[in-house]
């Protein structure tokens, strides 16, 4: 099934939402939940939050689970700032473990606390906090589950119950105070951090990370890079030496590899749904710890590589591993324009796909650009983290293409002349699929989002 060329929807808040999805969405929606999805295109208006913090389609509840500055339940210290990248495991009894990113970078409000065992560097302000839920989203327990990182931006569950948080820099140490070099991923352990402790994961690259997804079958970790200046990030896979070893197994090492689309230098140039590139190459990292040379600017040889703007938000699902590019301005340095990517590579096929284009209708300003985090729901749909100007939004997306605003931030952060919301991160749904929890970046705040979900 393809989507509509256009799929606007125009429903209480998202009215000015003039959204342009092109491309065969039910490629994201796969099994027994897609088939049951209804198809009706949302829950209806959002409904204005008298509490002036998440404005909710009616029949929906939430809940503040976290806020930046509270204390922390555990005595360590206060709620750190700038909530991002998000994922919720099933722990004993029917509670949840919710681990949290915090982006902080030497200048952030609300630094994550050093614990004894659990910081890498104590000149590292970001870091995960872990949240302890019960069957009704009370919160039992929250704490520092590791710390001394630095911009910790989103990562990726694993299939074994853990978190792998991702730094979004490639600071060296003795780089804004920093005593160590950091651009490393880390593996949290949200239901007892000290299992995993502050240990990077060296072998799978030292870079601007963001995200990354695994391979349930292989193995095989899929990552992101959004690199902030030209040229542009690059998408990996790192081929552990352990693969499904379970916690502490990708210390082992392994093998980091960088993707080569043949005659494509910039995935930024493709804009129509469906374009497909068979033959896809792997190219081994020359030096995955960046000692003289960031990864992106390194030789790849004869072909060279494949780079994109903004890669964000990543997962697997359908024997496939999905990737967004959140946007590209030839203004930049980006070989082409979009407001927004999802690619498909399918590994045994060797083949990637591009599924959906991203923007606006007419006004850039408006929302339903930059497309952020991104999560499955469990009736089949796509929840996508909004990161562009204005008004911001969760927006779902059906089976059929249909868009429709599933939350809306309600706290204006800047004035009344010159309005500002912070921007969602870390959207994820709790094991049996009966809460969506979802971040507002600033200030920092976690949500437990209930209600008649399909």
């Amino acid at each position: 099934m393809s989507a509509t060329r256009r799929q606007i929807l125009a429903r209480g808040g998202a009215t000015a939402a003039g959204i342009v999805f092109s491309g065969a969405v039910s490629e994201l929606f796969t099994g027994t939940a897609a088939a049951q999805t209804t198809g009706l295109g949302g829950y209806g208006p959002l409904v204005p939050d008298p509490d002036g913090l998440l404005d909710l389609p009616r029949g929906f509840r939430y809940k503040v689970l976290s806020r930046e500055g509270d204390p922390l339940r555990s005595g360590e210290g206060r709620v750190p700032s700038n909530h991002d990248g998000m994922a919720a495991f099933a722990g004993p009894r029917g509670r949840v473990h919710l681990v949290r990113n915090h982006e902080n970078r030497v200048t952030a409000r609300i630094g994550v606390p050093t614990v004894d065992g659990l910081t890498y560097d104590p000149a590292g302000k970001g870091g995960c906090t872990a949240l302890e839920l019960d069957g009704r989203d009370n919160v039992l327990g929250e704490r520092v589950a590791i710390a001394g990182t630095a911009v910790n931006c989103a990562g990726g569950p694993t299939p074994w119950g853990t978190w792998l948080t991702c730094e979004e820099t490639e600071d060296r140490a003795g780089t804004n105070g920093y005593t160590k070099d950091h651009g490393f991923v880390f593996e949290v352990d949200g239901a007892d951090p000290r299992r995993t402790g502050a240990v990077p994961l060296t072998a799978m690259g030292r870079f601007q990370h963001e995200a990354v997804a695994i391979d349930p079958g292989t193995g095989v970790v899929y990552e992101t890079e959004d690199a902030f200046e030209k040229p542009f990030g690059l998408f990996y896979r790192f081929l552990p030496e352990k693969p499904r070893g379970g916690r502490g197994s990708l210390r082992a090492g392994g093998t980091l590899e960088a993707m080569r689309v043949p005659g494509v230098p910039d995935l930024s140039t493709v804009m129509e749904t469906g374009a497909a590139f068979d033959r896809i190459e792997w190219v081994p990292v020359p030096d995955p710890l960046a000692r003289e040379t960031p990864i992106r600017f390194q030789d790849f040889g004869p072909g060279g590589i494949t780079h994109a703007q903004k890669l964000e938000g990543c997962y697997w699902g359908d024997r496939a591993v999905y990737f967004v590019s959140s946007f590209a301005h030839s203004a930049d340095g980006s070989a082409g324009d979009h407001y927004g990517q999802v690619w498909k590579y399918e590994p045994r096929r060797r083949r990637l796909t591009l599924v959906i284009v991203f923007g606006p209708d007419t006004d850039i300003q408006l929302p339903g650009e930059s497309p952020d985090n991104i999560c499955l729901a469990p009736s089949g749909g796509l929840m996508v983290c909004e990161d562009g100007g204005g008004a911001q939004h969760v927006f779902g997306v059906t089976r059929r293409g249909e868009v429709y605003a599933m939350a809306r931030g309600a706290n204006n952060v800047g004035t009344p002349e010159d309005p500002e919301w912070g921007e969602f991160a870390g959207v994820t749904f709790s094991p049996g699929g009966s809460t969506m929890y979802v971040n507002c970046y600033t200030p920092g705040t976690t949500f437990a989002v209930t209600g008649p979900w399909r």
